[in-house]
Order: structure tokens, then C-alpha cells, then sequence
């Protein structure tokens, strides 16, 4: 699919099917790596009343990792969808605004602190208008087909075996006796 073609596939989206697809994907997302962080740290000791300690504190830091990217990417692209609609235009200043408001309402949020909220809005929105000027991917099309098998054909196993049955024939006129590794 070229660029064009992916395009007239997300016009026929809408803006808040759009936004529920990010959330989802980004709680998906911060599930995984809310587990991934669970595992880098020790596991907490064994209280009296909490059982499987370990298994919670995985668990919530799952939660806290998802509900964070959920809603980073709930915000980023309702923003960016709001800005698009209101400009009528389709550039990466609308992903650049969408980057900033998620960072800075939602990391700000959790930083509790105006310069932490900007800072992550200013990533956010940079690196949003990066992906969205390079061409929206991250990978280049070399025009090469690459697949999991191979699609040279293999000779099958009886072609394989057909020389060692000829040798085998041959050591036997010669000596009297098959080979070894051949014998039924």
C-alpha cells in the first residue's frame, strides 16, 4: 500500500473511532510495558495479610503503566483529530499540537510540576512533527519481498539418497558387501 492508499483508509475512520483506537492500543501497550518495568525491580517482601506480593505490585504497575499510555495516546490523537477538523488541513503541525497537550496534561499531571509538563509536551510534540516530516514511517521500501521460507526449490529426499545407492551398489559388487550405513 502506497501512502496515498493508507490515507483514504483513515478518512474513513472517525476522529472518535480514531481516539478509541489510540487509547486501546496504548493501554495495550503500557500493559506490556508496565510488565517489563515489573520485572527490573526487587520483588517486595512478604506481609502478613498480602498474598503473592510480587503478583500485585506486578499487576499494579501494569495498571499504572497502561491507564498512563491509554491515556497519552486517548489525548494525542483526540487533539490531533480536533486540530485537523478546525484547520481543515492535514500537516504535522496537528500531531505537534496533539503531542504537546498529551504531554503536558498527562505527564504534567503526574509530575505535578509546570516545568516537567512542559518539557514533556515539547518532546512529545517533537518528536511527533519528526515522524510526521520524515514520511510517517520508519522504515524504507527497497522493493525487495522477503519471506519466512525459502522459495528455491529443495531437492526431496530421494534424490538424495540416490548416489548413496549407487555407491552402495558399486561397494557391494567390488567387496561383497553393502555398506554399512545402508543396510535394510
Amino acid at each position: 500500500m502506497d501512502l496515498e492508499e493508507l490515507r483514504k483508509m483513515e478518512d474513513q475512520e472517525t476522529p472518535v473511532m480514531k481516539t478509541i483506537k489510540g487509547a486501546v492500543t496504548g493501554l495495550a501497550a503500557g500493559t506490556i510495558w508496565g510488565t517489563i518495568v515489573a520485572t527490573w525491580h526487587d520483588v517486595p517482601r512478604v506481609e502478613r495479610r498480602v498474598a503473592l506480593p510480587g503478583l500485585v505490585r506486578t499487576l499494579k504497575m501494569m495498571g499504572n503503566h497502561g491507564a498512563t499510555f491509554a491515556a497519552i495516546g486517548g489525548v494525542y490523537i483526540g487533539v490531533e483529530q480536533l486540530v485537523q477538523n478546525y484547520r481543515m488541513k492535514r500537516d504535522f503541525v496537528n500531531g505537534a499540537v496533539g503531542g504537546f497537550v498529551a504531554g503536558a496534561s498527562i505527564l504534567g499531571y503526574k509530575g505535578k510540576s509546570i516545568s516537567t509538563a512542559l518539557s514533556a509536551g515539547a518532546a512529545l510534540a517533537f518528536t511527533s512533527a519528526v515522524i510526521d516530516i520524515g514520511g510517517q514511517t520508519t522504515r524504507v521500501d527497497t522493493g525487495k519481498e522477503y519471506y519466512p521460507y525459502t522459495t528455491k526449490k529443495r531437492p526431496n529426499i530421494a534424490e538424495f539418497f540416490l548416489p548413496l545407492q549407487m555407491l552402495n551398489g558399486l561397494f557391494n559388487k567390488i567387496y561383497g558387501v553393502p555398506l554399512g550405513f545402508l543396510r535394510r
